[in-house]
């Protein structure tokens, strides 16, 4: 299955609690943190809830190293 990388580029402060749970769920929290997830449902659904806290780019485009 493909994978993604998804990086937090905006704080939590201020946002909704769905918004920071979500933020956790995928496994982020700090700016400028990255994770690689499975490119499912779930996952397309928590990153759209915080689309505008977050960027996803592919893995096979992305050399990223997990923090």
């Amino acid at each position: 299955m493909a994978q993604i990388v998804v990086t937090q580029i905006k704080s939590t402060i201020g946002q909704k609690p769905k918004a920071r749970g979500a933020i956790r769920a995928l496994g982020l929290g700090k700016i400028g943190r990255s994770r690689v997830h499975e490119d499912n449902k779930v996952v397309r659904g928590m990153i759209h809830g915080v689309r505008h806290l977050v960027v996803v780019k592919d893995a096979s485009d992305a050399s990223v190293k997990e923090q």
